[in-house]
């Protein structure tokens, strides 16, 4: 079985404010009677699932293109937490023990992937901490950051970063239960960027 762990990409979808939301400019149209259809894409890098760049977020960090293609390929957990809006997740909130080097957070409280709203949740430095002690190589959670909305020093992506672990964020882990799959979401190959969108698919091990 297949979850398709990716939020549709539109101009609806929501970005930080102040960020570049997506946009489509048709340059030739089969509707028109061009001999074929022709798009440009324009938009942030962090729409819908993506994965970060640690240059996102530290000055020696990876680009998206540098970061090692494991860290998106291979078994994942998924995780439900207990959680409260604009809360930072601690170790108490997971609601299962790590048992897969990728973890994905299923806080739900991103809801709807077009309204930004502002109180989901973050991870608490300790939290990340806990999972690299654990042995987690990839975090990947269901809201637009690891950290909470209005923050401006992102102390859960510095201690990512000091642990080089992987972030996916805005994943659609609504319909997905909690328990062990495989995780397919590569980024592309965007050289020197800080991020990329992803097309992220969880796979039962069945």
């Amino acid at each position: 079985m297949i979850y398709d762990i990716s939020p549709p990409l539109s101009p609806d979808t929501a970005v930080f404010p102040g960020d570049t939301p997506l946009s489509r400019e048709v340059l030739l149209d089969l509707a028109r009677g061009d001999g074929l259809t022709l798009s440009t894409l324009r938009s942030t890098v962090h729409l819908g699932a993506h994965a970060d760049g640690p240059n996102h977020y530290a000055l020696r960090g990876r680009s998206v293109d540098e970061q090692p293609l494991e860290r998106y390929l291979g078994r994942c957990q998924v995780v439900a937490c207990a959680s409260k809006p604009s809360m930072r997740l601690e170790p108490a909130d997971l609601l299962a023990p790590i048992s897969e080097p990728r973890v994905l957070l299923k806080t739900g409280s991103w809801p709807d992937p077009t309204t930004f709203n502002r109180d989901f949740v973050g991870l608490a430095v300790g939290l990340v901490s806990f999972l690299a002690d654990a042995g987690v190589r990839t975090i990947g959670i269901d809201t637009p950051s690891v950290d909470l909305a209005d923050s401006q020093d992102l102390p859960a992506h510095h201690a990512i970063f000091e642990h080089d672990i992987a972030i996916l964020e805005c994943l659609d882990l609504a319909e997905v239960p909690p328990g062990s799959y495989e995780l397919i979401a590569l980024p592309l190959k965007l050289v020197g960027f800080d991020a990329s969108p992803v097309r992220a698919i969880l796979r039962s091990l069945q």
